[in-house]
């Protein structure tokens, strides 16, 4: 679990520069070289970092394998371990274009676009906020940043354990995210949806039933957050669907940024009915490109009772 830092989100700090972080801040600068590179170079990089990591990463290739088995019966096992491998190199490839929105933006011009602008546009001119329902993507913030050429949101996010590490995420994210939400900050979320602010949120991971309640993803039954309910019967605001991926030739992609029609009568009254019309959501997103999302958590971690166990 990751601690909540006793500074202020992006401060630096003198203590930064004592020895025992000079190996993050040569890593940084290996990093900002690696986004200078040319794409040919950084996808080639991306397919053998992805291939490797695919063949010594035994846990995390086990969890994804038994998720796409899982949520996607009708693949052969030699299809299920060719798609594990592409999350693997999708997953890489998604850390070189989060370092080019970080670092190069200019890289992504001309080669992206948005559908569906006018559902978050209407539900903002009505003066309500949007609570954007997304996934935990592969692009990372380079979905982020598409998405903030075309519209401003804010983005919930987890603090580093590492307080440099922290820091240098917040300053990047800071070039790309008009606002962003410490997890733990409610007031602060709540308060910018209530001023019509759009807000990047992923309900899309197992954090136990304390925190939610069974329903069906894939037609399997799993741990599904509903904070969000919450969060939208005090704020008043909508919630719209968002999906952002990636097509075409690796050699020469192109992005896409899809936004649906904001979710009529939600939440409703029934927490399970709306958690399972999320979930619906997130399997239709998800089926657009399957290997471009983070198969590594364990979806199905928890487990009605009767059940086997996945993992």
């Amino acid at each position: 679990m990751s601690q909540k830092p006793d500074y202020q989100p992006g401060q630096f700090q003198w203590s930064f520069l004592l020895p025992q972080y000079w190996g993050i801040w040569i890593g940084i600068v290996f990093l900002m070289i690696l986004a200078i590179l040319p794409w040919a170079i950084q996808y080639r990089l991306a397919t053998v970092l992805g291939n490797v990591a695919f063949k010594y990463l035994k846990s995390r290739r086990k969890i994804a394998v038994r998720n796409l088995e899982v949520c996607f019966p009708e693949w052969s096992a030699e299809q299920v371990q060719d798609k594990v491998r592409q999350v693997f190199i999708d997953q890489m490839i998604g850390i070189f274009e989060t370092l080019n929105a970080w670092y190069c933006p200019e890289w992504f011009k001309n080669r992206f676009n948005v559908e569906g602008l006018e559902h978050l546009q209407k539900v903002q001119a009505e003066g309500q906020g949007a609570l954007l329902l997304s996934t935990h993507s592969t692009l990372l913030d380079a979905g982020g940043y598409l998405c903030e050429q075309f519209f401003k949101m804010g983005v919930v996010y987890r603090p580093q354990n590492n307080p440099l590490l922290d820091m240098l995420v917040y300053r990047c994210r800071a070039n790309i995210f008009e606002h962003q939400i410490d997890h733990d900050d409610m007031r602060g979320l709540i308060r910018l949806l209530k001023n019509g602010q759009a807000i990047w949120y992923s309900p899309d991971q197992d954090f136990g039933l304390k925190q939610g309640v069974m329903a069906p993803f894939f037609g399997v039954p799993a741990a599904t957050v509903t904070a969000h309910r919450r969060l939208m019967k005090i704020s008043k605001a909508a919630a719209v669907p968002l999906y952002f991926y990636r097509d075409g030739d690796i050699k020469d992609p192109r992005y896409h940024v899809l936004l649906e029609p904001a979710l009529d009568n939600f939440p409703s009254e029934d927490e399970v009915a709306d958690a399972t019309r999320v979930n619906q959501i997130i399997e239709r997103q998800l089926r657009i490109a399957p290997t471009q999302y983070m198969w590594f958590h364990r979806r199905f971690k928890t487990r009605p009772e009767g059940f086997e166990k996945i993992y």
